[in-house]
């Protein structure tokens, strides 16, 4: 999902970065290594707009918000001719052509990693986008982050 205002992007030269945003839920980026991770990307995918970093009076202010929530989901299951082999079959139909039902929940982490761009001038928000995804090993999820801040940058108005 992206937001952009309506502005001339390319009007902006010169870049910094804000404290990312402190969430309230459990945050499995809030650690040297996911910072490292999200900021090096994103500051690979601006020089490669033509961005120039500046800790002084940069044009444009960029922040990122991590977030983990905690999800909940139904576990379908099976029990046609008495085999159980129809579990996490969510759309509807287990094996042998036997329709599955609900027999419980299961619990899951789900997270998204927000990166909103501010004019300095204005000190409004001009652009968001976003990227989310189901957490299954913390660890995993730390080294993907590359691949989730170029994701997000695809969707900058700067090509």
């Amino acid at each position: 999902m992206t937001r952009v205002q309506k502005i001339d992007f390319s009007q902006y030269k010169t870049y910094g970065w804000l404290t990312p945003v402190d969430s309230l839920s459990k945050n499995y980026f809030n650690n040297d290594i996911a910072r490292e991770n999200i900021l090096s990307t994103a500051n690979a995918e601006l020089t490669a707009r033509g961005m120039q970093y500046s800790k002084e009076n940069p044009d444009i202010l960029f922040r990122y918000i991590s977030i983990v929530n905690n999800k909940s989901r139904l576990v379908y299951g099976n029990t046609t001719w008495g085999y159980p082999w129809g579990w996490y079959r969510p759309w509807g139909w287990g094996y042998y052509g036997g329709p599955s039902y609900p027999v419980g929940k299961e619990k899951y982490r789900y997270s998204h990693l927000i990166i909103e761009a501010l004019d300095r001038k204005t000190n409004t928000v001009v652009w968001q986008a976003r990227g989310s995804g189901e957490v299954k090993a913390p660890e995993r999820a730390i080294n993907e982050l590359p691949e989730v801040v170029q994701g997000i940058f695809k969707e900058y108005p700067v090509k």
